[in-house]
């Protein structure tokens, strides 16, 4: 009789859910060895669908043209050597120069950066911004000092990094390959676990997922390279130090939505003020102006809508994602966010269906 009651059953049903998680929190050490695994393979995998988005529609276009589809992606593979090989011998001598001649200057950043200020203290029109030697300048410069040491702290954890990267490089083109070439079964796979009578409305949510995921990550990445190169240019024009390390450090951060933005100005901002002030004012100008260019002009072009998420929803989302999982989580949560969307929304859908029909 009991088991009839829905509220008794929806009751004994949180009760069992907390037992489980309790005596799930009590195991949690046998756990950890899949954690490790899964916090190792994580990046991999990310890069890994990352490039299968970007380049799926090639490979299933050179299949059209009678080329085996592990054959195109063998050729694709070769296509990306030789990319390499052009970016090792034009680009990387000049980035390798700037690169340490940063290196070089690092120590020294917070000195110049303070003698900029104290240029500006003497300025009449800028001297009622500066009173007082306990004011911003020395906020500023302690701030920049404990960015500085913090950078220099990092270096320490070079073996890790490169350790990371060597697993990477390592696996990323095997599950790429994989990705490519069986991409075709993991949606069967994912069938295969929904009920019989939801099957077509789960085809329908992967197809939702899928065209999502792929206009996202295409269009931001053309939208990216396109921001760089005018960075790139701008900085040239206004003969920014560090003009090509500038530009590509801004472009993976674009990718984080609104805060890159932000968090790639920065470093421009600084450089462009040891070099003066002036500089400093124009390389923000350059910045502003390739925003509102990617933004207002090319964004309509290339990706035709919007993602249909609130500005201050992806802040949000942004910010619980660089909380749980760091950078990673930054770059991540956005698609995620947009996968959960997609499948609450459908599920919605279907259960104010049955309700609907059962009235």
């Amino acid at each position: 009789m009991l088991l009839q009651n829905k509220f008794f059953r929806t009751t004994l049903g949180i009760i069992f859910l907390l037992l489980i998680l309790y005596l799930g929190s009590k195991v949690i050490v046998l756990f950890s060895p899949i954690a490790t695994i899964i916090n190792l393979l994580l990046v991999p995998m990310m890069l890994s669908g990352f490039m299968y988005y970007l380049l799926r529609p090639l490979v299933n276009h050179l299949e059209k043209r009678k080329l085996k589809r592990s054959v195109s992606i063998l050729l694709i593979y070769l296509v990306f050597i030789g990319l390499i090989v052009i970016f090792w011998v034009a680009v990387w001598p000049t980035l390798q120069d700037q690169i340490q001649n940063f290196i070089d200057n690092l120590p020294y950043l917070v000195h110049d950066i303070q003698k900029q200020f104290d240029l500006l203290r003497q300025n009449p029109m800028f001297a009622r911004f500066f009173r007082g030697e306990s004011d911003l300048t020395v906020r500023l410069t302690e701030y920049l000092q404990n960015a500085v040491t913090w950078v220099t702290n990092s270096m320490s954890n070079l073996i890790t990094v490169i350790s990371n990267i060597v697993v990477v490089i390592a696996t990323l083109p095997v599950i790429l390959y994989y990705m490519l070439k069986d991409s075709h079964k993991l949606p069967r796979m994912l069938l295969g676990l929904v009920p019989r009578k939801y099957r077509k409305e789960g085809q329908e949510t992967l197809e939702d997922i899928d065209s999502a995921l792929s206009s996202f990550i295409v269009t931001r990445v053309i939208l990216n390279l396109i921001l760089g190169a005018i960075l790139y240019i701008g900085f040239l024009v206004i003969g920014l130090p560090y003009a090509l390390l500038l530009a590509l450090v801004s472009v993976p951060l674009n990718f984080i939505p609104y805060i890159g933005a932000i968090l790639s100005a920065v470093p421009v901002v600084i450089v462009g003020f040891i070099e003066s002030p002036m500089t400093a004012l124009w390389s923000l100008v350059i910045i502003i102006v390739a925003q509102q260019i990617q933004d207002n002009l090319l964004t309509p072009i290339i990706y035709g809508k919007s993602l249909d998420v609130h500005p201050l929803t992806t802040v949000i989302i942004v910010l619980v994602g660089g909380e749980f999982s760091g950078i990673i989580g930054v770059l991540i949560a956005l698609p995620v966010y947009m996968t959960a969307k997609i499948i609450f929304l459908r599920v919605y859908e279907i259960v104010v269906a049955e309700r609907t029909d059962e009235v």
